[in-house]
């Protein structure tokens, strides 16, 4: 049996696939949508909390002439272990290879929500593994809805919303800025919008307080295709930006100390995007994955206003999760 593709993060996808993908995607957003997944099936798993994923997921496959299958970790089953070779005498009584194994004998591919509240250690967090799991032991493909280190739909409605905006990505700046928010975040959307901006030639700048740094590795990772510069001030990371994206991180620094992190993020309640702000752009589009927390993470004049694009991201969730869908499940 040949091994399934699945979409982890979009390194898994060279990049004529990803150009490939949004232009299939900006073609369903204009009509062009055929029931090409009749009688196809997706397994949709949350791990945590969601409502444009899951919605966005449920919708597209239902235009496409699919169904889906919910399934909530809380509500329809039970823990999982995740440890090769547990002696599983605990509370967990099924393994999540078992898990995998079956549920990819009853639908054609599964779409899984794996991200959860940090762990004592970034670096075992950063290896991602439970969404490894599920990949290296399902016989269908596996779709990242979000990991402890990607989100790579998100991403690629992020790239369709900002070329649809302002036509070719090559050169344009975009500003990716902290923001204050009461619960830490993990870095998923930020990794994952910076090596796609990376990829499609835009300058970046990301602004972060001291302390709230992103992986290194995935900053060089950028650095080694465009260029890149990180500052400790918002005014100066979004001069002459054509894009802000506001994003609330945790912080590596202080990653496993919540009580820690907590007393640092409640002195930052001034990293908020506003108009003066905005004011320092060249006409720049303001972006965010949402939920955002109004008034908190940026003011209502900006995140409503005419250069926002936040409900477009939200709308292209759904039109390039059915590029995507159609890619790897058609048959």
């Amino acid at each position: 049996m040949t091994a399934p593709l699945h979409l982890i993060s979009l390194n898994d996808l060279p990049q004529a696939e990803i150009e490939s993908l949004l232009v299939r995607a900006r073609d369903l957003k204009r009509g062009d949508t055929q029931p090409t997944l009749q009688g196809k099936s997706l397994g949709l798993i949350f791990f945590n909390p969601s409502l444009r994923t899951r919605t966005s997921c449920q919708v597209a496959m239902f235009q496409l002439g699919g169904q889906t299958v919910l399934l909530s970790s809380t509500a329809d089953f039970w823990d999982l272990e995740t440890q090769e070779g547990a002696m599983m005498d605990g509370e967990k009584p099924e393994h999540v290879k078992d898990a995998a194994r079956v549920l990819a004998r009853y639908v054609d591919g599964l779409a899984i929500r794996t991200v959860r509240e940090p762990g004592p250690r970034y670096r075992e967090d950063r290896r991602d593994e439970a969404i490894h799991l599920w990949a290296r032991h399902s016989t269908v493909p596996v779709f990242n809805l979000e990991s402890m280190l990607w989100h790579p739909l998100q991403a690629l409605a992020d790239l369709l919303a900002m070329r649809e905006s302002l036509g070719s990505l090559q050169g344009k700046k975009l500003a990716l800025t902290w923001t204050a928010n009461p619960q830490p975040q993990q870095a998923s959307v930020a990794n994952s919008l910076l090596l796609a901006a990376a990829r499609f030639g835009m300058e970046i700048s990301i602004a972060h307080p001291a302390g709230y740094e992103l992986d290194e590795q995935l900053v060089a990772e950028a650095k080694s295709s465009t260029k890149v510069r990180e500052c400790f001030s918002m005014a100066e990371g979004v001069e002459g930006a054509d894009v802000v994206y506001a994003r609330s991180w945790g912080s590596l620094k202080h990653y496993g100390q919540p009580t820690v992190e907590a007393a640092q993020r409640g002195k930052l309640r001034d990293w908020i995007v506003n108009r003066d702000l905005m004011a320092r752009t060249r006409d720049g589009r303001f972006m965010n994955a949402m939920p955002v927390r109004r008034n908190v993470v940026v003011t209502d004049d900006v995140i409503d206003g005419d250069l926002s694009l936040v409900y477009e991201q939200a709308e292209n969730r759904l039109h390039t999760q059915k590029a995507v869908l159609e890619r790897f499940l058609r048959t």
